[in-house]
């Protein structure tokens, strides 16, 4: 079946996950980014010169996470003003929510390695 454009703006395609974080007391909601939030990361952690295209790792958790946590509304809970204060947290709580978004945003160390290497 072929979508039109008014089923692809109705299709519920932002799914989201409640990870339990324990050292916060807690859970917390990690949504599926938007197109635009996926390329505002983007832009974000490569840094591109006349020598290429080089992954910046600086708070890159962070960054990631800014943008995926989200309120029961579906909010964001951190701008991206906000990424030193995130980054602040306890790595193991970092981490934990790092994962799941790695996951629910098809994102990989391998495809970070390839855009890296073009």
């Amino acid at each position: 079946m072929l979508l039109n454009k008014d089923q692809i703006m109705k299709a519920d395609d932002l799914p989201f996950r409640d990870i339990d974080v324990p050292e916060w007391g807690g859970s917390v909601r990690v949504r599926t980014m938007t197109g635009g939030e996926r390329d505002a990361f983007e832009a974000q952690i490569y840094d591109a010169d006349s020598n290429g295209v080089r992954l910046n790792r600086d708070n890159f958790r962070a960054k990631l996470l800014t943008k995926v946590l989200v309120d029961e509304t579906g909010t964001r809970l951190f701008n991206d003003k906000e990424i030193l204060l995130l980054s602040n947290k306890s790595a193991k709580a970092i981490q934990k929510l790092f994962d799941a978004a790695q996951e629910l945003n098809g994102l990989s160390v391998g495809e970070q390695e390839a855009v890296e290497k073009k």
